[in-house]
């Protein structure tokens, strides 16, 4: 009876579902992608690839004054949040397909996030140094939050 209410397209469509969605919850539960929903540095360290940026960040200067998600997400909670799970896309996408280099580098777009964070957070510096014209913070001071 159950095989006429359902067509063999529609139960091979429910179990693609249902499948992904078991794979994709075990993935997101093994790789602590909750985790990522918080502010918690030792989170963005989930990654074995992160290891030395955290590390970097624990010895550098804004370590006291500063954590991840503070320089690398806009202050808005919607931009941040949306900045978050276009960056764990990227992420997940490139650590499950190993397509990534061994140097991780940002993109124009996170790069200018965290110009935009510098200016926020210190905009009275910003400002009195852009008198003579437009400055970049991150091309002067590309390892402030991190040592090399």
């Amino acid at each position: 009876m159950l095989a006429h209410l359902l067509s063999l397209p529609a139960l091979a469509l429910a179990a693609s579902l249902g499948v992904a969605a078991g794979l994709g919850g075990y993935t997101f539960v093994f790789a602590k992608g909750s985790s990522y929903a918080s502010d918690a540095p030792a989170a963005c360290a989930n990654c074995h690839v992160m290891q030395s940026r955290y590390d970097s960040w624990r010895s550098g200067p804004h370590h006291a004054a500063a954590v991840c998600n503070d320089c690398h997400t806009p202050a808005s909670p919607a931009a941040k949040y949306l900045v978050k799970a276009l960056n764990g896309w990227h992420h997940s996408k490139a650590f499950t397909s190993g397509d990534y280099p061994d140097v991780i580098l940002m993109r124009e777009s996170s790069r200018a996030v965290v110009e935009g964070q510098c200016r926020h957070c210190h905009a009275d510096v910003v400002a009195s140094m852009e008198a003579g014209g437009a400055v970049s913070c991150v091309r002067c001071h590309d390892s402030v939050g991190h040592l090399r």
